[in-house]
Parts: C-alpha cells; structure tokens; sequence
C-alpha cells in the first residue's frame, strides 16, 4: 500500500523545516521594509476594487486586540512569540517527518519570528494587505500573518488526516 503523502515518516531532519521558517521570515521582512521605504503612516493604494496595499502599524495582537493599551502589550506580545517559538523548535526537533505537522508549524515560527521582530526593532507590527468590500475593511494583516494563518489550517488539516487514519 502506498504511503500517504501527508503521512508521519520514521526519522528526518528539522533542517529543512527551520529553513521553510526563516524563508517566511525573510519574505516577511523584505516585504515589511520595502512597506516603510515607500509609504507613510496611513498611506494606501488601490490594487482591485477590493484590496489596497496601505501602511498601519498594529501595536497590539491579532485583529489589534489591545492595540490601545499603554505599551506594556508589546512586551507582553513579544514574551508569548518567544515562546512560542521555542515550543515549535522543540516540536519541530521532536517531529521532523511529520510533514504536515512540521510544515504547519514552521510556518507559524517564522511568521511568529516575524512579528517579533517588528515589535523590537519598531514597537508595531507593520501591516499591508488591505482587502475590503462594500465599505467594510478586513483588519490589515502582512506575510508573516499569513504564514500564520495558513500554518493553524494546515495543523486543523493534519489532525484530521491523523484521526482519520487512527480509525
């Protein structure tokens, strides 16, 4: 019987993995820099009818949960990144050859990585992708947000996979 593709495999390496996290990283952070050469605060260019490229600045979480509060939140957030990140180098050494898992998972760290990053060097995370529709804007977002969206999917997708296959 074949092996699925999304399978767990015996073994492997974290290196490939910790490589998929610092490419978001990269990515995110080119793409953040590039941002903050070409806009100001509150900048914004219509791409579509429904998305602009705009520059924000989110000092708070996602959805900018406690984005109002005075300053403690960025040390507050940036602790639980840290973290985080250690967590997911931890899983990552400890499930190498689980592929989705793994993939899942580095790309959450180096979106977390990301958004760290941004709150040390500037105190905010620079945000982005605008999508909007009929008056109504989506919360801005960038790269390493997404990374981290697609990460927490692809880990609800994995533990299906998994108890599917426990039946």
């Amino acid at each position: 019987m074949a092996r699925s593709h999304f399978a767990p495999r015996a073994g492997g390496s974290v290196w490939p993995w910790l490589g998929w996290a610092l490419f978001v990283l990269i990515i995110d952070q080119l793409t953040k820099t590039l941002i903050l050469g070409a806009y100001h605060l509150g900048d914004a260019t219509p791409i579509t009818s429904f998305f602009s490229i705009v520059r924000a600045h989110n000092t708070g979480a996602a959805f900018s949960f406690l984005a109002q509060a005075s300053g403690w939140q960025r040390w507050l957030f940036t602790g639980f990144g840290v973290v985080a990140a250690l967590f997911i180098v931890w899983q990552l050494r400890a499930h190498p050859g689980q592929r989705l898992f793994a993939f899942a998972l580095s790309s959450i760290l180096g979106g977390a990585i990301g958004n760290v990053v941004d709150r040390l060097l500037h105190g905010y995370v620079v945000d982005f992708l605008d999508f909007h529709w009929a008056g109504s804007h989506f919360p801005a977002f960038n790269m390493a947000d997404s990374a981290i969206t697609l990460g927490a999917i692809c880990l609800v997708l994995d533990e299906l996979l998994r108890v599917r296959r426990a039946r």
